[in-house]
């Protein structure tokens, strides 16, 4: 079961998408071959993600169609469990399927995301911005939505 929650596109870590001060490579470029070998291809998705704000609630996941525990994705920092469950981006009207993309906090060593922040991993989105409203469509048999 889908449920459609309005959000706004935040400004993120800014990892996943470029080089940064933490990692000379995008994150998610490099993380997306360690994914595809245990059978979720994300080729098909824009290298960066997604953050939108969903406050006041807030999200957990408690049964995602995939999690990939402990991915030696890189050898700045131990290895990182991540777990994605699919959803829809709705922006001006227009469906964009993505992916809710969690590294798992406990396994994470910095960039922690606030618990109302949905990173999603989506399709090229042409004249998105930080700070547009937009929907995003969660399925709640694998993510729990609740009151902040």
């Amino acid at each position: 079961m889908f449920k459609r929650l309005s959000g706004i596109l935040m400004r993120g870590h800014q990892v996943a998408s470029r080089p940064s001060k933490d990692y000379p490579y995008s994150s998610l470029e490099k993380q997306k071959p360690y994914f595809k070998a245990l059978g979720l291809d994300l080729y098909g998705f824009f290298n960066g993600t997604l953050n939108i704000s969903i406050a006041p609630l807030t999200f957990e996941m408690i049964a995602p169609e995939f999690t990939f525990p402990l991915v030696e994705w890189t050898d700045l920092h131990p290895p990182e469990t991540f777990s994605f469950s699919r959803c829809m981006v709705i922006f001006e009207g227009i469906e964009y399927p993505g992916w809710v993309y969690y590294p798992h906090p406990e396994t994470k060593k910095n960039h922690f995301q606030n618990p109302s922040l949905v990173e999603v991993i989506a399709v090229q989105i042409p004249k998105i911005q930080y700070g547009d409203s937009l929907d995003v469509e969660l399925n709640l048999n694998e993510i729990k939505v609740q009151a902040g």
